[in-house]
């Protein structure tokens, strides 16, 4: 008994850092300074306060419920289950794990639109994403399947590598970014609409649940869950909007609407910044696998979808059937290859389930 207990993650492994590494990743390196360059200072701010101000209440929430009861594995879905019951549990448990699945498309999609622009090959060439991203996602869920620990372990390294890019962007230049050659149908093109790069954006603050996500496999949910997600949804705040704030002072709209590659460009040191959005990315993709399949793990336990994506393996319960169906619809939302698509797609998964999360939480009280 004390060996499996010893086994279990603690509050900075288990929640702050798998929450902070999904927050901190792909909107935050591939579209923040399109959604600066696209909008007002003012507006920008206001999109950033507003998605947080969703996940702070929601993040509130969760942590009335996780201190006045035990909270287990399946994290949301055992929240809103237990509180509303199956029937509706159920329901938004299964579009929990479809909102999570499509987000790891959405980080390899991301991380594979990085890698092929730093190789030279055009990222918006569709088949080469599909197939960087398929390649990428069979390496991570082959980690995944292996161990729990060791995909923790990895972030670590990953939380070094984001820490060193964003130092390289505070202290970059602008004197560092190339001459555009932007067409006159690119400059002729209608802004986005502030409804739409809030659905872009939104993505960003979803990965607080990482570690809610994660409840099975934590020491004491009680108090890491409360502890590690708040801490994570001020850290991210903060990143964010002073990220925002240097960009609109310090770069060109032109630039940032126009250049996929101007945090590298504009950094001290540009390959820092690569290897923060790989580490991002790849993170981020990580904490929703591992998140995505204990949900399915617990839903199945429940007898909402086949049991055998219950099973259990090993000392540490690896839900590795429910990894294989994850990677199933992680990979046909690769094959979509549309990341601005997807990121709205998971907006809308995302402020559901947030919704009746508030709503166990107003009951339980």
């Amino acid at each position: 008994m004390a060996s499996k207990v010893d086994s279990k993650l603690g509050t900075f492994g288990g929640v702050y850092t798998p929450s902070l590494l999904t927050i901190l990743g792909v909107i935050m390196y591939l579209r923040l300074p399109m959604i600066v360059g696209s909008s007002e200072m003012i507006t920008s701010l206001l999109l950033i306060l507003a998605a947080h101000v969703v996940a702070v209440c929601t993040g509130l929430s969760i942590a009335s419920i996780a201190t006045d009861r035990n909270v287990g594995a399946g994290g949301p879905y055992s929240i809103v289950s237990r509180s509303l019951g199956l029937p509706i549990g159920g329901t938004l448990g299964l579009a929990l794990f479809l909102g999570l699945c499509l987000s790891i498309s959405l980080c390899v999609i991301g991380f594979s639109e990085s890698f092929l622009s730093t190789i030279g090959v055009d990222a918006t060439n569709t088949t080469a994403l599909r197939m960087c991203g398929t390649a990428t996602l069979v390496l991570l869920t082959i980690i995944t399947f292996i161990s729990t620990s060791l995909a923790i372990k990895t972030q670590y390294l990953i939380f070094a590598a984001i820490g060193i890019s964003l130092l390289a962007v505070f202290t970059g230049s602008p004197d560092r970014l190339p001459v555009l050659e932007i067409t006159d149908a690119q400059r002729a093109a209608p802004l986005p609409d502030t409804f739409v790069l809030f659905g872009i954006f939104f993505p960003a603050v979803t990965g607080f649940t990482a570690g809610v996500n994660m409840s099975g496999d934590l020491r004491s949910p009680k108090q890491s869950i409360p502890r590690g997600t708040m801490a994570a949804i001020f850290t991210g705040m903060a990143v964010y909007l002073s990220l925002a704030i240097f960009l609109k002072s310090r770069v060109p709209d032109e630039q940032l609407r126009f250049n996929p590659r101007v945090l590298e460009d504009l950094a001290y040191f540009s390959p820092a910044v690569t290897a923060g959005i790989w580490g991002a990315t790849v993170s981020g993709a990580l904490g929703f696998i591992l998140g995505a399949r204990r949900i399915l793990q617990t839903i199945s336990a429940d007898g909402i979808t086949p049991r055998w994506f219950a099973r259990a393996d090993g000392k540490t319960n690896e839900p590795r059937n429910a990894l294989l169906l994850a990677f199933a619809i992680g990979e046909a939302g690769i094959l979509i290859a549309d990341l601005d698509a997807i990121a709205q797609v998971v907006s809308i998964v995302f402020m559901t389930m947030y919704g009746f999360l508030n709503l166990a939480a107003a009951i339980e009280s």
